[in-house]
């Protein structure tokens, strides 16, 4: 799966921000997806998963009630939207495909593909 993630610039503390992700592959709806993050100096971390059909999400504790996984697939696209954001938000965030029918876990522990990419600062 090939994977472009977009939307990402900067934000002041409180506000809100959009990411996209675009995926080029065939049947997409095999795919469990999600987003990554890697703050400087710190592992990249799980942020949040949404299963095949979009029916199920799963969410990092300090993320969830604040950002929406969801994902359009008839468009092969996958979204983030980051509401309330917060100084420690800021890191460049990946956009991510689990194995080819894999459930939704396996995009915490066990992604396949991986975006490129896209920035996120928040300033306080």
């Amino acid at each position: 799966v090939q994977l472009q993630a977009s939307g990402g610039g900067l934000v002041q503390a409180g506000g809100s921000l959009s990411l996209s992700c675009a995926a080029s592959v065939r049947s997409f709806s095999n795919y469990a997806m999600g987003w990554h993050r890697q703050a400087p100096g710190r592992e990249r971390e799980f942020v949040a998963a949404i299963s095949w059909s979009g029916g199920s999400t799963y969410y990092a504790d300090s993320v969830r009630g604040r950002f929406t996984i969801s994902r359009d697939n008839a468009k092969n696209m996958v979204y983030l939207q980051m509401n309330s954001l917060k100084s420690e938000d800021t890191a460049v965030y990946y956009c991510a495909a689990a194995p080819s029918g894999a459930p939704i876990i396996a995009v915490v522990n066990n992604a396949r593909d991986w975006g490129q990419g896209t920035q996120v600062t928040v300033s306080s």
